[in-house]
């Protein structure tokens, strides 16, 4: 391999012309030649058995060629991209320009990571919410558990708003059962709006034996369109009515559905976690905020190839993910309402986010000229071991030096930024709405018009 020339183009590409010599092409045409000979049939020779000059005189000297050229280019450009310590992020575009038997040479576009500059990180002010768990709080984290412990128990009485009746149903359009508007032994709870407008309101007041007809009209967005606005009869047939039998909240309830002995202790533990989950919160929180404004900083053109081939990776993973559990991403879409154009969207705004912010701290790793010690590449390595499972050499093996070292940068810039920034509480409601209303009516008065160029903005701001 041989990198012929090294030319710099707009949108922090580099074009290659990259030159792979006769003995490494002919090795490749050889290879090529007796991986591909089983199917190819020649007059007088077995299968298989026929000499690469009889079939290169067959069908012309380049019938290897193309094998052979995409046999060895991924490697010869993967090679010429280390040689000229190019930070390659999307796919390259690769034309042959010639090929014979004395090798080929290929022209390659490089995308290259593209230079950023940063203003001042430092003294940065952020908001960051100060969380706090209340009494109703902790008896909110408390319903859920309610709601598992509590019991349907059957009653001898008209059923009411929050009861559950046990029912037989079946729809009829102009005397014609309807697919879809069957049901046998269907609980439904009075007042959940779970079915078509109505049908809920007919049951109130019904009782275990009764059997109704029940004139129905499907709203006029209804799903199904042959329904939608029709007037129909539900036959209904209650076998059932049962009440909610709420459990006692008390120190049995506790033993029941935690591992503690008193609720004292139990509410103690709901509380200690919900205000983990609002400290964790709001530090995500605060950390976007210092993100985004390190991001508004940053001066740097982001080129689009970059973006998409981000964009991709995001795609990818996330279809593994919904497929990893059982479901096609047909049928994820169908559930979710969405489409391919709109997940790939999303994927590219996601992708664009996390590249900017990864310029942004990699402007800041350069600016404090950071350098990561063998210790902490150790205590790194030994943190994904143990998380991943594995043992350390695997980790080391599996994942690359430079990727921990990249890591361990950005982390060391966000930490650095976070401790220069100056945290504020967040503004109240009130107090937000009236700065609102004030920058409103500053914006209604005429401005005077100046040739003036404005000041640059404060980093704060």
């Amino acid at each position: 391999m041989n990198v012929k020339s090294k030319e710099k183009k707009e949108d922090s590409t580099f074009e290659l012309v990259i030159e792979v010599g006769a003995e490494e092409f002919e090795n490749a045409l050889d290879k090529v030649y007796r991986k591909s000979r089983g199917k190819i049939a020649v007059p007088g020779f077995r299968k298989g058995k026929a000499p690469r000059k009889v079939i290169e005189g067959m069908y012309g000297s380049g019938v290897f060629y193309e094998e052979a050229v995409d046999a060895l280019y991924p490697d010869a450009l993967a090679q010429a991209v280390e040689q000229e310590k190019l930070d390659m992020v999307a796919y390259p575009k690769v034309d042959v320009l010639e090929v014979g038997k004395n090798g080929f040479a290929f022209k390659a576009v490089v995308t290259v990571k593209p230079e950023a500059s940063i203003g001042d990180y430092k003294g940065l002010t952020a908001e960051k919410e100060e969380p706090s768990v209340t009494d109703e709080d902790v008896e909110n984290e408390l319903k859920p558990f309610i709601q598992r412990a509590t019991r349907l128990v059957a009653v001898d009485r008209e059923a009411k708003v929050g009861d559950t009746v046990v029912i037989d149903f079946e729809g009829f359009d102009d005397g014609k059962a309807f697919e879809g508007g069957k049901g046998e032994n269907y609980p439904l709870e009075l007042g959940s709006n779970s079915f078509i407008p109505g049908f809920e309101d007919a049951l109130v007041g019904s009782k275990a034996g009764d059997e109704k007809d029940l004139d129905i009209t499907f709203p006029e967005d209804y799903g199904a369109k042959e329904l939608a606005g029709k007037a129909v009869v539900f036959k209904v047939k209650v076998h059932e009515v049962k009440e909610s039998e709420v459990p006692e909240v008390d120190d049995e309830f506790a033993k029941d559905v935690s591992e503690f002995e008193t609720l004292v202790d139990f509410k103690k533990d709901l509380e200690e976690k919900l205000m983990t989950r609002r400290k964790d919160q709001a530090e995500r929180t605060y950390v976007d905020t210092i993100t985004e404004k390190l991001i508004a900083l940053t001066d740097v053109k982001i080129p689009d190839a970059m973006v998409d081939y981000r964009a991709e990776q995001i795609l990818n993973e996330y279809v593994n993910r919904i497929t990893s559990q059982g479901i096609s991403i047909e049928s994820f879409m169908q559930m979710t309402g969405e489409n391919p154009d709109m997940l790939k969207k999303e994927a590219h705004a996601a992708a664009e986010k996390q590249i900017q912010s990864e310029l942004a701290l990699d402007a800041v790793v350069a600016a404090e000229k950071f350098e990561i010690t063998e210790e902490e590449m150790d205590d790194e390595y030994a943190k994904l071991a143990e998380r991943y499972k594995l043992t350390e050499e695997q980790a080391k093996s599996t994942i690359h030096a430079d990727d921990i070292k990249l890591t361990l940068s950005r982390r060391k810039a966000l930490e650095l930024v976070k401790a220069s920034a100056k945290k504020s509480k967040p503004k109240k409601a009130s107090a937000a709405k009236a700065e609102g209303a004030d920058d409103a009516e500053k914006k209604e008065k005429p401005k005077k018009r100046t040739t003036r160029k404005k000041a640059e903005p404060k980093t704060e701001e």
